[in-house]
C-alpha cells in the first residue's frame, strides 16, 4: 500500500518518489553502524564520502562498490545535518544500541517509498507466519503499477525482505517468518518525531505508520514515550484524555516550531 507524506515533510528529508535503492541494496544497517561509529556528529556529506571512499571504513573490495555505498546510504539516510530527518537520527543514534535497527528502518522508510509501501503487508502478517520475497514483490507491484518489470520486482522483494529482517520484523535465513521487532524509548522518540514532521499531533501520533513500525501495542509505546520524556528526549504529557508530545531536544535552529 503506497503511503504518501505531506509536502511539508518533503522539506525535512522525506521522499514520495522512489529512487530504486532496494533494487540493489537493503537498509545497510551494518554499513550505517560502521560509518556513524567513525564519523563525528556534525560531520558533513564530504566527511562521510571521504570516510567511505578514501578511508574505506566500510571495508568494501572495490572503488566502484565504495562509491555505490555512498550513493545508496545517501538515498536511505541523507547523510547531511542540513536534512532534519538525518540530523535527528544522528543525534539519538548513539544513545541506545538496541534501538539502532528500528531507527535505521524508520529513517529508511521515510526516505524510500518502496520500503514504506511494504509496511502494511509486514505489520498485518501474524507472528510466526512465513513471509516470502514474492509476497513483498506483489505488494510493490500493486503500489506502483506498471513501474517495474519482473526482474526488478524480484530483486526488490529479496532486498526488502532482508531489510525487514535487519530491523527485527522478520527472522530466519532461507525461510523468513514474522517476528517482533524490539521497540525502545529511543526508537519511540524517533517514530513519534517522524509522525510530528508529517503534521500529526496529540493522540494521533500513536496511530500512524511510524508508530506501527515500532511493532508494539499502544500502551507500551506510551510507556516508552513517558520513559523518553523522563530522559529529556521528548516532552510527553497526558491529562484529561488529551495527549501532548513535543520535541525540544530534536528541534533546533530554523526548523523549531
Amino acid at each position: 500500500m503506497r503511503i504518501k507524506v505531506p509536502d511539508s515533510a518533503l522539506k525535512v528529508g522525506f521522499l514520495n518518489e522512489p529512487v530504486g535503492t532496494h533494487g540493489s541494496r537493503t537498509i545497510m544497517l551494518r554499513d550505517l553502524r560502521l560509518l556513524l561509529a567513525v564519523c563525528e556528529p556534525g560531520a558533513s556529506l564530504d566527511d562521510y564520502r571521504e570516510a567511505i571512499i578514501d578511508e574505506n571504513v566500510l571495508m568494501k573490495a572495490t572503488l566502484s562498490t565504495r562509491k555505490e555505498s555512498v550513493r545508496r546510504l545517501r538515498e536511505l539516510y541523507g547523510l547531511s545535518d542540513d536534512i532534519l530527518l538525518f540530523r535527528a537520527l544522528r543525534d539519538i543514534w548513539p544513545m541506545e544500541e538496541a534501538a539502532q535497527p528500528l531507527l535505521a528502518l524508520l529513517c529508511a522508510s521515510a526516505r524510500d517509498p518502496i520500503l514504506r509501501a511494504t509496511a502494511d503487508l509486514i505489520l498485518r502478517t501474524d507472528r510466526g507466519a512465513e513471509m516470502t520475497p514474492s509476497l513483498i514483490s506483489d505488494a510493490v507491484r500493486d503500489s506502483f503499477p506498471g513501474r517495474y518489470g519482473p526482474m526488478m520486482l524480484a530483486n526488490v522483494g529479496r532486498h526488502v525482505a532482508s531489510s525487514w529482517q535487519q530491523s527485527g520484523h522478520l527472522a530466519g535465513k532461507l525461510h523468513k517468518i514474522r517476528a517482533r521487532a524490539l521497540s525502545t524509548p529511543i526508537a519511540t522518540t524517533y517514530a513519534l518525531f517522524l509522525a510530528y514532521l508529517c503534521d500529526v499531533r496529540g493522540d494521533s501520533l500513536f496511530h500512524t505508520v511510524w508508530a506501527r513500525l515500532l511493532d508494539a501495542p499502544e500502551h507500551e509505546t506510551r510507556e516508552h514515550a513517558a520513559a523518553a520524556s523522563r530522559q529529556g528526549w521528548l516532552e510527553y504529557r497526558e491529562m484529561g484524555g488529551v495527549t501532548e508530545v513535543t520535541f525540544r531536544h530534536l528541534f533546533r535552529g530554523p526548523e523549531a516550531p
